[in-house]
């Protein structure tokens, strides 16, 4: 297979992989973009397309897979090139360069390498319950796709983060019942979200069940029936159930990318918070995956760091060119 050359490669096509490719070429740098699913939007497509999203700057609320159509209109005047449905098994150093090689064997030699592989290779974190695997699919899920699957049903929702709040008040309007598991008060998501939940539950239509954890599954070939949950003291008691939502976060594995020589902490990446430079020259890492001091897993913190990323690695694509810094609205989008 050719080589192909390229200024900037981009590993992970989710929000913030996007959106580097739009700060890339307001800056004149062209982008090849390469990542393991078969569709750009990574979690936002794959696990929550239908999920309201609060804090984009602009967006009182908007859904995950209408924020990466967005973001690929955005990204479209500058002509990205797209290798999905592959995984970038190697990185060398070529000269002054970078080549990458893929699953499938597509070769990218690049000026700069962007990571902006989220989570990495994700899947989620599963209860240790008895005989679970019998329901996956049918009657217990990790990710919410269509709401509308669960219009008029029992929903049991197990978790304490975000994830499990938002799907909360996403679906109070369109299940029967919504009961959220938790094993203490307290929730680890953002306060106006569990303030809006704690106020559904006072009107009675989010039940809380705290403080309690799951405990078992109650159904007959694949159908749930009910979920056990039961106290840290061993109290337990049923709650009627024809779905369980199990939010307990995602199993990170950063599988080739471990290989590469990069500063890795607890399966992140090390980086300089100014520019997103890894301790590998000509690399950065941005999202979910990068990891600094004070570090907030926010998309609108990713955007920021795909913008200073790539102005730090226009240097390495234009190192003979001065640059002048603009604002989009005097420049506007380049031709």
């Amino acid at each position: 297979m050719s080589l192909h050359e390229t200024d900037i490669a981009i590993i992970g096509a989710g929000p913030v992989g996007l959106f580097a490719i739009f700060e890339a070429g307001m800056l004149k740098m062209r982008c090849h973009v390469i990542d393991a699913l078969d569709e750009v939007g990574g979690q936002c497509t794959a696990m929550y397309p239908e999920k309201p999203i609060y804090d984009i700057p602009g967006f009182p609320s908007i859904d995950a897979a209408d924020l990466i159509e967005q973001l690929e209109k955005q990204a479209e005047p500058f002509d990205p090139v797209f290798h999905l449905g592959q995984r970038v098994d190697t990185l060398e150093r070529v000269g002054e360069a970078w080549k990458l090689t893929t699953s499938k064997g597509t070769e990218i030699q690049a000026k700069a390498v962007v990571i902006a592989a989220g989570c990495g290779a994700f899947g989620p974190n599963r209860p240790p319950l008895e005989g679970i695997e019998a329901y996956e699919a049918n009657s217990v899920f990790y990710m919410v796709k269509r709401k509308d699957d669960f219009r008029d049903k029992r929903i049991v929702i197990a978790g304490g983060g975000d994830s499990a709040v938002d799907w909360a008040l996403s679906l109070a309007d369109v299940a029967k019942q919504v009961s959220v598991v938790h094993r203490r008060p307290k929730f680890r998501a953002a306060p106006e979200s569990v303030s809006r939940m704690e106020a559904l539950a006072a009107d009675g239509k989010i039940e809380l069940v705290i403080p309690y954890q799951l405990a078992g599954l109650e159904g007959e070939n694949g159908t749930l029936s009910g979920v056990k949950v039961a106290t840290l003291d061993g109290q337990e008691k049923l709650l009627e159930a024809d779905a369980l939502l199990a939010f307990f976060g995602l199993a990170m594995e950063l599988g080739p990318i471990a290989e590469w020589g990069l500063n890795l902490h607890m399966n992140h990446i090390e980086v300089e918070a100014s520019t997103c430079a890894t301790n590998q020259p000509g690399i950065y890492a941005i999202g979910d995956i990068a990891t600094y001091p004070n570090k907030l897993k926010l998309i609108l913190c990713g955007f920021s760091e795909a913008a200073m990323a790539m102005h730090a690695a226009r240097d390495l694509v234009y190192p003979d060119t001065a640059y002048h810094f603009e604002y989009s609205t005097s420049k506007g989008v380049p031709a």
